[in-house]
């Protein structure tokens, strides 16, 4: 019989040793905190992604339960230069060891090419993938070439001409001064 396996709560090891595989296309709508990063969370924006259990070695020699995660996502973000909607495409492809404790996680990570996580009993997978997808995210989105012309300043052409036409504040004392040194 095989077993089950659920994204919210995954055991990681039993997923890891029956080589499973989970998958899903979901709503946008479907992670919080990715969908306020979005210029226009809508409906109808997804998410695919795919998560495969396996075990791989560690820098230290030892084979622990992994995942090897990929995600793929097409997002409306918004343009820092103009402020406008700009799509991109955010893809994730790692791989995720897990090992007993927090202690041997700490120990292998700096070694790891892979992510190395404690191992956890009811592991949350859509809140790893949440979580990548927010470290994949450009940290400036921004066109190649912005569709309207960017302002770079706030003057308009009348600005100069403006301060030319306004009374000066202090012309009468100027004026009573020259007047005082004539008289």
């Amino acid at each position: 019989m095989s077993k089950t396996f659920k994204a919210q709560r995954l055991d990681v090891a039993a997923f890891a040793d029956a080589k499973a595989v989970l998958s899903g296309t979901e709503s946008l709508q479907k992670y919080e905190r990715l969908a306020q990063e979005l210029q226009a969370p809508a409906p109808d924006l997804t998410l695919d992604w795919q998560a495969t259990g396996g075990a791989r070695k560690a820098a230290n020699g030892s084979v622990y339960p992994s995942i090897h995660l990929q995600v793929q996502a097409t997002l409306p973000l918004t343009c820092q230069r103009c402020m406008g909607e700009v799509t991109e495409a955010v893809e994730v492809d790692r791989h995720f060891l897990f090992v007993p404790d927090e202690a041997t996680a700490a120990a292998l990570d700096d070694e790891s090419d892979d992510d190395v996580l404690a191992i956890a009993p009811d592991f949350n997978l859509q809140a790893l993938i949440e979580d990548e997808v927010l470290m994949a995210l450009p940290l400036v989105p921004r066109h190649e070439v912005c569709p309207d012309p960017v302002r770079l300043g706030a003057q308009t052409d009348d600005f100069d001409s403006a301060g030319e036409a306004k009374r000066q504040p202090f012309a009468a004392l100027a004026a009573l001064k020259s007047e005082k040194k004539s008289g």
